[in-house]
Order: C-alpha cells, then structure tokens, then sequence
C-alpha cells in the first residue's frame, strides 16, 4: 500500500504523470459518443442497438473494480494502473480493426475492462499520498487531464471523423494510450524497489474487506448517489445524435454538447479553490444539482444552436457534484483506500451502464424534453440529499 505523504512538488509530478492516463482513459470512453450515428450507418445497425456501445465499456468497467481494487491494495496502485494503460492501448487498437459490430462490441468490452483499473487506482493513490488538506484541489487538477480527454473524445471525434473515418479516431486514441502508458513505465524507474508488496488477498479476504466498508454508514449513501448521478447524468448521451439532428447535423452538435461538458468540468477545476473557499462543500454540491438540472432542461427545450451551452452546465455542475463525492469516498476505508474508491467506481460506472437503456425506453413513451428535465431534477435531489450534514462524512471502521 502507499501510503507515504507527498510533498507539493511531487504532487505536481503526480497530477502530470498520472493525468495522462486519466486523458487516456476519459478520451476512450466518450471517443464514440458522438460516432453513433457513422457507425449506424456502416454496419446497418438500428441507432439504439449501436448506442450501447457506451453501455459495452462502461458496464465491464463496473464490473471489474471488485477485483482491481483489491489488486492494486496488494500489488501496488502504481503496477496496476501501468499494466492496465497498456492493456488499453492493446484494445483500443482492436476496436480500430473490428470487422463487424460484433467485434467492436467485444474490442469495446475488452477497452472497457482495461480502464477500469486506471482512474479509481490513482484516486486511491492521490488518497495514499495527500493530504487531506490539499486533496480535493490536487484531485480537481487531475481530473482536469481527463476532462480534456472528454473535451477531445466529443469535440475532436465529433469534428474529425467525417473526414478520417471512426477508424482512424480510435488508432488516435491507441497511441494516447500507448503514449501515457510509456510515460508512467519512465516514471517507475526512479522508484524501482520502493513499494513493498503485500501477499495476495484470498477471495474470503477481499468479501470480508467488501462487508466491511459496506457496513460503513458514511459508504452506503455515497455509493447509492454515485449510482444515481451516472445513471441519470450520462444515459442521454449516446442519443445526442438523434436529439440534436433535427436538420441533419446530429454528429456535430453532440461532438460540441460533449465538448461542452468538458468545458464545464474544465472551469470547475479552474474554480476549484474558490467555490471551495466561498462556499463550502455543502453548497457547492446543491448548486451543482440546480446547474445539471437547468443543463438537461436547456437540451431538451431549447433551440439547437444551445447545445454547447447545455453541455457546460450539465459539465460545470456535474464534476462540483461528483469531485466532491470522490474527496468523500478516499475517507471511506484508509486502510483499504484501492478497494474503497473501486467500490465507488463499480457503483458509479453500473449507473452510466444502466443510463443508456433507462432513457431509451423512457424518451419514446415521455419525449425527450421531459425525459431530460426528469433527470436533471434527480441529479438536484442526489446533490441535496448528499449535502445533507452528516451524509457520507462519518469516521471509517472498515476492515483491512
């Protein structure tokens, strides 16, 4: 475990070298969001057969953090994000080479399962190694790489695909990947030797850890709205497309609502320190359910030319939400930090998985307007729920 506290200046180089991956990580996600409608097209699939492409990397993310975070407990967080980056990069090559949407589907569940163990390690690492103090800001910095990642997987992807193909888009995304796994490998070397190794978890070991943080008062409800939040957050995104494409220009306008969320998310880590600051933790979380909840409604009832501006509110007032539920859950278990942040992803990556399919079937029967409305008006009810005094800050008595 590490656990060894970091000095400013090496806090810096973390947010640099593992920011990377984070950029690697969030541009393989949402790469595809804005292409759905392309890869429609080209593999004569109906649109909401093809939109669970998000739901095929999202869901065995989810499931694969049970496992991670105990593995990255006992091998060493540092191991297994560098082995998992490389993994991706391996994946993302095949999504490039599949020949059928079958086989994009498997290559994108593939993708899926080697990302699950980059963010939510390095979140435990940051856990590990910052203090208190100085965590939710550090954090807010990293999540900055992987929001400009969203920012190049709708915007760029959106932008550049009708000239370079879908293909072309995700052997961009191979050597990202590639790129920031070769730089974490650089990184290694100065520590070589440093980290020690604790013997492998027993599956009656890793449950036993499990029940414990379960048990956890402060765990349950943090959890439970992380769910929440990814389900009702990122289910409309695959059908940007068809909602915004009224006159034809579907792929474009989600490429720039997507973009737009990553640019909210991106002003929120500017603004980090200073909401922190004025406002206090409670309150930012509130105003950032009234800020997604008036993001949905810009998408679902206004002209389409305020589509990036739906995208920066939803963007702005979802990652104030959510960075803070991730300051809260690297408290949940110290001495199981990797398995606690997994849990934690598991949750929040089931709610992105399950999305899709909820808004499918909900925008036929409600329209998309009232469907969006609704699930901004979820998101304000998690954030006031989660701000509540007491919510998910209670001491940590998990079992190691």
């Amino acid at each position: 475990m590490d656990t060894t506290q970091a000095e400013p200046q090496a806090i810096r180089r973390m947010v640099a070298v593992f920011g990377m991956s984070g950029f690697a990580g969030a541009l393989a996600s949402r790469a595809l969001d804005p292409l759905m409608g392309e890869l429609a097209t080209e593999f004569l699939a109906p649109h909401e057969q093809v939109a669970l492409l998000s739901s095929a990397f999202a869901l065995p993310y989810a499931l694969v953090q049970p496992v991670l975070g105990p593995l990255g407990d006992a091998f060493g967080k540092r191991r297994v994000v560098a082995l998992c980056i490389g993994l991706l990069s391996l994946m993302l090559a095949a999504c490039a080479l599949a020949p059928s949407l079958d086989g994009l589907f498997a290559a994108r569940v593939a993708a899926g399962l080697a990302a699950g163990g980059i963010f939510p390690l390095v979140l435990a690492l940051f856990g590990d190694t910052v203090p208190m103090a100085q965590r939710q800001v550090a954090i807010s910095r990293f999540l900055a790489y992987a929001i400009l990642g969203q920012l190049a997987g709708g915007a760029v992807s959106g932008a550049v695909a009708p000239f370079i193909g879908w293909r072309a888009v995700m052997w961009i995304c191979t050597a990202v990947a590639a790129l920031s796994c070769l730089v974490l490998v650089l990184d290694a070397r100065g520590r070589a030797g440093t980290a020690t190794l604790a013997p492998p978890p027993s599956l009656a070991e890793v449950l036993h850890r499990y029940r414990g943080i379960l048990r956890n008062p402060a765990a349950q409800p943090l959890y439970g709205g992380v769910f929440l939040e990814g389900m009702f957050v990122f289910g409309p995104f695959p059908f940007l497309a068809a909602l915004l494409g009224a006159d034809g220009h579907g792929t474009l306008r989600a490429g720039l609502a997507v973009a737009g969320f990553g640019m909210g998310g991106f002003g929120y880590t500017l603004l980090a320190p200073l909401l922190l600051r004025r406002l206090g933790q409670a309150r930012m979380m509130r105003l950032a359910g009234l800020l997604v909840w008036g993001g949905m409604a810009v998408l679902g009832f206004s002209p389409l030319n305020l589509a990036t501006g739906g995208g920066v509110l939803i963007g702005l007032g979802f990652f104030m939400l959510h960075n803070s539920i991730q300051v809260r859950v690297t408290e949940v278990a110290p001495l199981a930090r990797g398995s606690a942040v997994a849990l934690h992803a598991f949750c929040y990556f089931l709610g992105q998985a399950a999305g899709p399919a909820l808004f499918g079937a909900t925008m036929p029967r409600l329209g998309s307007g009232i469907t969006l409305a609704l699930g901004g008006l979820a998101v304000f009810a998690i954030s006031v729920w989660l701000s509540n005094p007491g919510t998910g800050t209670k001491p940590a008595r998990a079992t190691p």
